[in-house]
C-alpha cells in the first residue's frame, strides 16, 4: 500500500510514517502544506492520501474536492481531531472515503487503510451514531418533501399563511371560511408533513420555498399567537 500523508503537525506527521513504515506501508509523502500534497498526489501514484482537516494554508475540504475532480478515483481519508457533526458530513458529501480521529489505535488505522483501498468506507466508531442520525434526518426530510404533492390547492395555501405566522382566525377571515374548516386543514396538513406542530409544518414550508408567492390577505395582533396556538 502506497500512503500519502498531508498534516501541517510536523511531530505527529513523522510518527506516523515512521509507524506505517514499521507495518510495512510505503509512504510516498509526508508533507505539512496542502500545495506540496496535491503535487506529490499528482505525481507519486499512492493508494491512499491521509489528510488533515485543518491547515494553515487551505482549508481540508477544498483539498479533498480538488482531489476529487482531478483524481476521482483516488480515496482520501480525513484524519483529525474534529469530532464536530459539520465536518464529518460535509466531508463524506464531498468524498471522503473515511473519517478517523487521530487518537486512533495504530492496528485500527492499519485495518482501516486496508479496508478503504478495498473500496469501504469508514468512519471513526465514536462519530458512527451521528453519521446515522444524519442519514436518517435526510430521509425524514425526504419523505417530507415528497409529501408537498399530497397537499391539496387549500392545505398548501393555508401552509403558506402559516408560515406568514398567522392565527386561524386570521386565516379564516382572509380566506372566508369557519376556524373549524381551518383547524381541520391544519391537522391534514401536519399529518401529510409528519410533524406536531404548525411552527414545524410553517418551518419546512420556508426551507423548501414553498410559499414564494401569496402572503397572507390580513394581518393583525392574531398572528403573534402562531406558536402558543394549539396545533389542532
Amino acid at each position: 500500500m502506497r500512503v500519502l500523508l498531508i498534516d501541517d503537525h510536523a511531530l505527529f506527521r513523522i510518527g506516523l510514517q515512521e509507524l506505517l513504515e514499521r507495518r510495512g506501508i510505503t509512504v510516498v509523502g509526508a508533507v505539512g502544506e496542502c500545495r506540496a500534497g496535491l503535487e506529490l498526489a499528482a505525481r507519486a501514484a499512492p493508494d491512499v492520501v491521509l489528510l488533515d482537516l485543518r491547515m494553515p494554508d487551505a482549508h481540508g475540504l477544498e483539498v479533498l474536492r480538488h482531489l476529487g475532480r482531478h483524481h476521482p478515483s483516488l480515496p482520501v481519508v480525513m484524519l483529525t481531531t474534529s469530532v464536530e457533526e459539520r465536518d464529518l458530513i460535509e466531508s463524506i458529501r464531498e468524498g471522503a472515503r473515511g473519517y478517523l480521529l487521530k487518537d486512533i489505535e495504530p492496528d485500527e488505522l492499519i485495518t482501516a487503510l486496508e479496508d478503504i483501498v478495498k473500496g469501504r468506507t469508514v468512519v471513526a466508531k465514536e462519530l458512527a451514531g451521528i453519521l446515522v442520525k444524519a442519514v436518517q434526518g435526510a430521509e425524514q426530510r425526504d419523505r417530507r418533501t415528497g409529501a408537498f404533492s399530497e397537499l391539496t390547492p387549500r392545505e398548501h395555501e393555508i401552509l403558506c399563511q402559516l408560515a406568514g405566522g398567522h392565527s386561524n382566525k386570521v386565516i379564516a377571515r382572509g380566506l372566508g371560511i369557519t376556524e373549524g374548516t381551518v383547524k381541520l386543514h391544519v391537522k391534514a396538513i401536519l399529518r401529510k408533513l409528519q410533524v406536531h406542530s404548525r411552527v414545524e409544518a410553517a418551518v419546512i414550508a420556508v426551507e423548501n420555498n414553498l410559499c414564494l408567492r401569496g402572503q397572507p390577505k390580513e394581518t393583525g395582533s392574531d398572528s403573534t399567537r402562531m406558536a402558543a396556538e394549539d396545533p389542532s
